[in-house]
């Protein structure tokens, strides 16, 4: 074998490596672009159906009567804590609306007076309350006196979207990537975001509240003692009915 054939053999070995290299790089590229593309669905459903902080309305309804005219003992109690609630957690003012056209306007007329009062009683500021009068956009729907303010809380969904097949099919093509359907985990986000009592807390923790000084100055003065600070309650035994493991 001559240097020339030598030196071609080489150039050939060379170009064969460089293009396995070449080869190797754009399949890289391209199983890259892949998984950016499949993971642009979160496969964490808080992500998927994160819990929101928004206003949204809060509704009272209260049934009146034809003949009625006045508040029932439940329904005084719904307005006195409807007002209590508000002066919590309302963001803006109470809207009243009261029917009109309607078999118990003049009954719905009369009560929203009494409504007025109580809320006035409770503590809600005149400016508070805005009256409204409206007409039933269904005369088949009993017609009530609705309270409504606006609040900070904590929502999540829709759920029920089922945007693929749960089985193997056409639409459902990532069947064998393993991983969770669309709608999984969206009705515990929903629960939890109805249950909480305060949204903020979903995104910062609450302030402390002060120590009980009378207490705290207890406990240390039994710790400098050599005391136990544990709390004794004298009837503690009393709902023991066996002392086995003492």
């Amino acid at each position: 074998m001559t240097s020339a054939d030598s030196a071609e053999r080489y150039r050939s070995l060379r170009v064969a490596v460089l293009i396995a290299g070449l080869a190797a790089a754009l399949g890289a590229c391209t199983h890259t672009s892949q998984e950016a593309t499949t993971a642009s669905i979160p496969n964490d459903y808080r992500l998927r159906h994160p819990i929101a902080i928004q206003e949204a309305n809060r509704t009272v309804n209260i049934f009146v009567g034809n003949t009625r005219g006045g508040l029932s003992a439940s329904q005084r109690a719904d307005v006195v804590g409807l007002a209590s609630v508000w002066l919590r957690e309302g963001t803006g003012a109470i809207v009243a609306e009261a029917p009109m056209g309607t078999s118990n306007a003049r009954a719905a007329a009369d009560s929203l007076r009494e409504v007025r009062s109580l809320l006035t009683a409770a503590g809600v500021p005149p400016r508070g309350i805005i009256v409204r009068h409206y007409h039933p956009a269904d005369p088949r729907l009993f017609a009530t006196i609705r309270l409504t303010y606006p609040q900070i809380a904590a929502v999540a969904g829709p759920c029920g979207v089922w945007p693929e097949d749960l089985g193997p099919s056409i639409k459902n093509k990532g069947y064998l990537d393993n991983k969770p359907y669309w709608n999984f985990g969206c009705a515990s986000q929903r629960n939890l975001a109805a249950m909480v009592d305060n949204p903020s807390d979903l995104v910062q923790p609450r302030p402390e509240t002060p120590t009980y000084t009378a207490r705290r100055t207890y406990a240390l003065d039994k710790y400098r003692q050599g005391q136990s600070s544990a709390t004794v309650y004298p009837d503690a035994d009393k709902s023991k009915i066996s002392s086995v493991g003492q």
